[in-house]
């Protein structure tokens, strides 16, 4: 039989959708293995590994206050009272010390036994017991506390290396990632619980906060215990809740252990916490001064004043947007207090600024903090001299000004003696008593720098400069509108 082009031409469809239907099916059948795959990787069948795995590193801690209470009820007679006695012993009202406990959690980092808690586990306890898994208890002496981070450093000491665990990097850890909590909740004995990361970087009261948000169940009792990622490492320090009820609702807090870590390591070397010190008042850059600036988008920390001290020595300036310390970007002032914080006394730390639109490494050597009142001193005497600008009238400021307005000599600028009430100067929120030091991040010192930056912005064909002014005292950015 002879076969023709038309036969040919005939079969190839036939075999074409036979083949993508093959084709198609594989595919579905290898995307759903991939699926189940990335579902056990995502959400384990079982926790039970990585609980045997950490376990014998986890410990319950048992505090106990000795504290004197009064005999009998209180206010049933008023002092001095002739049925006073009557309610009262031979000790003046009072008996011998009761005890008072409090339970928390904690965790061994090292064989040698180091174990890191929460501060107000512990804190004012006159005996710490520390319990494992096992049932084995160890007296706990304090190495040394942060009540900045609420975190303590215990030591216990046995004949045989303990079992430990590490501290993990918290800043790879995602929102969604599954977390695995252990503790002492409510004082029913080792517990665990699981669940996601929520949230990161959430601030809840102090300047060096740096929350991990997770919906696993903390409650009372779980402060100081370990947030473990998947590998059985521990990425948080359980710390707070917030609760209406006082018990769990799924908002639960860990310290993360990139800020933990530092803290730990010095209170283990000094028993104290020695932070890194820069010597600056900061904020964070917002939408607006952001655009005044010529930036992209806001981000970093703007210097508003600079201290003698590293800063100072270094060559920081006010109006400097800190953009990374120490090759970490910095999002906002508060990621820069962080950073700061945990960086070592001593440490020569290079700093990334933004300066007239152009990144500028500078090298810092960091301190400790000096006196509250050290700060910088300027000698250069101001020279007297009014202008109108926008609707401001303007001064150089006089030996006599700035004693009137209590002004140190550190400060120097030029004074808003008054603002028309219909304004630019206005409607931007400068006021009369302002006393601006510096505009695009230029030091303002006679009237003649603030002109030409509302000229050199003009001419860019920008529509506010960013101004930083001090009010009452304190400094603060405002954005100038131009038109």
């Amino acid at each position: 039989m002879q076969i023709t082009s038309k036969a040919i031409a005939q079969t190839r469809p036939a075999f074409s959708r036979a083949s993508l239907s093959f084709t198609f099916l594989a595919f579905v059948a290898l995307l759903w293995m991939q699926t189940l795959a990335a579902a056990a990787r995502g959400a384990p069948a079982t926790f039970a590994d990585l609980v045997e795995q950490v376990g014998g590193a986890v410990v319950n801690i048992t505090t106990t206050t000795k504290m004197a209470t009064p005999i009998g009820p209180q206010g049933i007679v008023p002092e001095g009272s002739p049925f006073e006695d009557l309610f009262r012993g031979p000790n003046n009202g009072q008996r011998g010390p009761r005890s008072a406990s409090a339970l928390g959690a904690g965790f061994v980092i090292s064989e040698d036994g180091y174990v890191v808690t929460n501060n107000h586990v512990i804190a004012g306890a006159d005996e710490i017991e520390v319990e494992f898994i096992n049932g084995d208890i160890f007296p706990a002496k304090i190495v040394g506390t942060d009540a900045n981070i609420d975190i303590a450093v215990l030591k216990i000491d046995a004949d045989n290396p303990f079992d430990y665990v590490a501290f993990g990097n918290s800043d790879v850890a995602r929102v969604g990632d599954w977390v695995m909590a252990m503790g002492n909740p409510l004082g029913q004995g080792f517990s665990v619980s699981a669940g996601i990361i929520s949230a990161r970087n959430r601030e809840l009261s102090g300047p060096y906060d740096d929350y991990i948000q997770t919906d696993a169940a903390i409650n009372r009792g779980n402060s100081g215990g370990p947030l473990f990622n998947m590998d059985g490492e521990v990425i948080g320090v359980n710390t707070a809740i917030i609760s209406p009820s006082g018990g769990s609702i799924g908002l639960g807090f860990s310290m993360a252990s990139n800020t933990v870590d530092p803290v730990v390591k010095q209170l283990k070397e000094y028993g104290e916490v020695r932070r890194g010190w820069l010597g600056v008042n900061i904020g964070s850059v917002n939408d607006e001064m952001a655009k005044a600036l010529g930036l992209d988008e806001p981000t970093g920390a703007i210097i508003r004043d600079v201290f003698d001290g590293p800063a100072k020595d270094a060559g920081l300036k006010t109006m400097d947007v800190i953009v990374m310390f120490d090759g970490k970007e910095v999002a906002d002032s508060g990621a820069l207090v962080r950073i700061v914080g945990g960086t070592p006394v001593g440490a020569t730390v290079k700093t990334i600024v933004l300066r007239d639109g152009k990144r500028m490494s500078i090298d810092v050597v960091l301190g400790q903090r000096p006196e509250p009142n050290a700060l910088a001193q300027s000698d250069k005497p101001a020279e007297p001299e009014q202008q109108g600008l926008l609707g401001m009238q303007l001064s150089e400021i006089t030996p006599d000004m700035r004693s009137d307005m209590n002004l140190s000599d550190e400060v120097t600028g030029v004074l808003l003696l008054s603002v028309e009430a219909d304004s630019l100067a206005a409607a931007s929120g400068l006021a009369a008593g302002d006393v601006i030091t510096d505009a695009a991040q230029n030091p303002v010192e006679e009237i003649a720098d603030l002109v030409e930056q509302v000229e050199n912005a003009t001419d860019a064909g920008r529509e506010s400069l960013l101004l930083l002014v001090r009010r009452d005292g304190e400094p603060r950015f405002v954005v100038l509108k131009l038109n």
